[in-house]
């Protein structure tokens, strides 16, 4: 926040064990020293002294695309997206048009 001050808010977006589990994802040794595991290790009934991890690029990409979709669609306006959306296609419109005239007055032909 101190650095562009444009966030109000931020929520972390991540696998929660339940997911994990559901995906039945194969663990990975954890960082020794993470400050965050014996929280973890203690709720799930994790051995302390062997910290595990889990890979978020272990999902499907098709399923990890639906699972951040979701997790940003509550803060979409989409009136702004809409009216992007229809920026970039008339954006679009007009290169194309000009393309083809350039096309057409042999500004595309090759050498």
């Amino acid at each position: 926040m101190t650095r562009t001050g444009c966030w109000s808010r931020t929520e972390r977006v991540l696998l929660t064990y339940e997911q994990v589990r559901a995906y039945e994802l194969s663990a990975t040794e954890g960082k020794h020293g993470d400050p965050r595991w014996p929280t973890f290790a203690r709720r799930y009934g994790f051995d302390l002294r062997r910290p595990v991890q889990w890979e978020v690029e272990a999902l499907e990409p098709a399923e990890l695309q639906r699972l951040v979709l979701a997790a940003v669609d509550p803060y979409i306006d989409r009136d702004v997206l809409a009216r992007q959306v229809a920026r970039e296609e008339e954006q679009r419109r007009v290169l194309a048009a000009f393309l083809d005239g350039w096309d057409a007055a042999g500004g595309g032909a090759p050498a």
